[in-house]
């Protein structure tokens, strides 16, 4: 293991792995167990794609993620279009007009639109009825406590609240819903479907991937101390496990984002339990380095992300595509960004260790990337550099950080790592 791998991961050989191959394993298609929809067994289940594999993923290493549909493309805004009361939301009427809009252009929600009906899947059928008086209530525990199972109540407005959901992805539209956890009633929250994979290859009326803004209507609105819900259907994870052990066993060596599960019920109907994952935000960086200040970007997984961390020159614009900053966007941090890379990439191995001190984390760089191996994540840094976070300190050291970890502890299909060995791969 070495610091050279932050500079020119390995990735993987494309092949059957890539988006649009079969990869059905271990999906739970069957219908009306534990959970009802998508629980355990319920509802549209996990199943779908796996791991993409890819050496050098979309287009080799050589080709950047930019341009339409890329892993890097903007959501596209149509609340300041539509938004005729200026609240800053789309009511009602407003999302209707919105959604013409979106028919009329034929763009189904941007680069998201409806997924398609995944291949040997199921047909859903509904849940079982489930009321706040059913559940038991966890008040005085922590949101991530991983010895909890919370139930989460949604109620949208209306019954085709998962079309409107569907057209919305990947807008900046957000769909209303009361909320209703541990019987306590929230203001409005809202509420979008999220994910790649796990929205495209999983059809209407199975469990899809959530982001809830608890603070979408009072801005000071929090659930048990939290902004955001990240709630991941678990997509080719039959166990469901993945992602909450790999945060438990890497968490406690780097900052990485905590995760347990969570109930989730949707006009009075079950669609089963999710993976409730931390957001990768301000509260986070408060939490870990003791300021919300600094840098933060994220990468985005995708079998052509191409995110690692290359020299690409002194152009600002070639790491826009790759990465996406999430804090202020000001010229300094990107400089830093790229001061990074450049020594990475052109400093002789035998300096690379001082050159890199007061610059990178290397225990914590080293841990990432060890982890990231030992694990298999086959959806991470050392397989495709892409789906992981950074962090720039306000002393000017950066992080680099677990993101997404729904796709570890599993082998990828096509090369494994250098030399083609390993999961995976040929040995």
């Amino acid at each position: 293991m070495s610091l050279e791998s932050l500079a020119q991961p390995p990735g993987q050989a494309p092949g059957e792995g890539e988006l649009g191959a079969p990869q059905n394993e271990g999906q739970n298609g069957g219908r009306g167990g534990f959970g009802g929809r998508g629980g355990f067994g319920g509802r549209g289940g996990f199943g779908g794609r796996g791991g993409f594999g890819g050496r050098g993923g979309f287009g080799g290493r050589n080709q950047g993620p930019g341009g339409p549909g890329g892993p890097n493309a903007k959501d596209q805004l149509l609340v300041e279009k539509f938004d005729a009361d200026g609240d800053g939301r789309l009511n009602t009427q407003e999302r209707a007009e919105a959604r013409k809009s979106l028919d009329a252009t034929n763009s189904g929600g941007g680069r998201g639109g409806p997924g398609g009906r995944g291949r040997m899947m199921a047909e859903g059928k509904p849940g079982p009825k489930v009321e706040p008086g059913d559940v038991t209530e966890y008040s005085d525990q922590p949101l991530y406590d991983p010895s909890v199972l919370r139930t989460l109540f949604l109620t949208f407005g209306s019954d085709d609240w998962e079309q409107e959901l569907a057209v919305f992805k990947s807008t900046d539209v957000e769909v209303p819903a009361k909320l209703t956890v541990d019987g306590e009633q929230y203001k409005e929250v809202g509420v979008s479907f999220r994910g790649a994979s796990s929205f495209f290859s999983i059809p209407e009326g199975l469990k899809r991937s959530l982001n809830i803004s608890i603070d979408y209507l009072d801005s000071g609105q929090r659930l048990h101390g939290f902004k955001t819900l990240n709630l991941l259907n678990c997509n080719g994870d039959a166990s469901l496990m993945s992602t909450v052990l790999y945060s438990s066993i890497v968490g406690s060596k780097i900052p990485t984002p905590r995760a347990n599960f969570m109930n989730v019920v949707i006009n009075g109907e079950s669609w089963g339990v999710y993976c409730n994952v931390e957001q990768f935000n301000g509260d986070f960086v408060k939490a870990n380095y003791g300021t919300k200040k600094g840098a933060r970007w994220k990468v985005h997984g995708s079998p052509r992300g191409d995110g690692g961390l290359r020299y690409l020159g002194e152009d600002i614009e070639p790491y826009r595509e790759r990465f996406e900053i999430k804090s202020k966007d000001d010229e300094q941090s990107w400089r830093d960004l790229i001061a990074l890379c450049k020594l990475l990439n052109e400093t002789p191995a035998d300096e690379l260790e001082d050159k890199l001190n007061g610059v990178l984390d290397i225990d914590g760089a080293l841990w990432f990337l060890a982890a990231d191996i030992a694990l298999i994540n086959s959806d991470g840094y050392w397989t495709r550099a892409s789906d992981y976070n950074i962090y720039k300190d306000p002393a000017g050291v950066f992080h680099v950080l677990p993101h997404d970890m729904n796709e570890s502890f599993r082998p990828t299909r096509g090369g494994g790592g250098p030399g083609g060995g390993g999961p995976g791969g040929g040995g």
